[in-house]
């Protein structure tokens, strides 16, 4: 059988991430329904076809933002594309500065399917190795709701550092929540 070029941008021993593309907007959504439980009340990804289509938008079009998927290496055998496996979740860098702050905010969000196997950490720190290279970004930001404990897990296994504490930081789910600000440069890599 013939070998077919990965689409991954870069991979690890289980996944490999991908930037986002309109034809994910079905198996996205339908992820993005099955994990609302894992979600609320920390995230809420689009889960119909039509918000994904305007998130998908801003990732793709904003030079501003860059949204990578978290997908199994596998093939999904509940999928018809033989490409790759499922998507596991998503990683996005949002607030992209560049000049001399060379910076980005990152989001990200395992589908329940994924949670807790470990697939989340491998796509982080394959994200966090891109940005450093060859988006050539120096500094990254995860902004974290106190009570979100397997999201600072998360960040604290890939290396950031917690540097702060910001109140009423965002407005989700219908309140300004507080965050705690965690952060990673270049020169303090340690994931991977």
């Amino acid at each position: 059988m013939p070998h077919t070029p990965s689409r991954h941008l870069a991979e690890g021993p289980r996944v490999g991430i991908r930037h986002f593309t309109y034809e994910d907007g079905a198996e996205f959504t339908a992820r993005a329904r099955e994990s609302k439980d894992l979600h609320h009340p920390w995230l809420f990804p689009p889960d119909s076809v039509q918000a994904y289509e305007a998130y998908a938008g801003r990732l793709i079009e904003d030079r501003t933002k860059a949204g990578f998927l978290v997908c199994e290496k596998e093939p999904d055998e509940a999928s018809r594309d033989t490409s790759g496996g499922a998507i596991a979740g998503f990683v996005n860098i949002n607030n992209i500065v560049e000049g001399g702050f060379r910076s980005g905010a990152l989001g990200y969000g395992a589908f329940a399917h994924a949670a807790g196997r470990g697939l989340m950490r491998e796509g982080l720190d394959l994200v966090v190795r891109y940005a450093f290279g060859p988006m050539r970004l120096h500094r990254l930001e995860i902004n974290v709701q106190p009570g979100n404990a397997a999201s600072i897990a998360l960040a604290r296994a890939c290396g950031f550092y917690l540097e702060g504490f910001s109140p009423r930081m965002l407005y989700i789910d219908g309140a300004w929540r507080d965050h705690q600000r965690w952060a990673i440069t270049a020169e303090t890599v340690t994931c991977g």
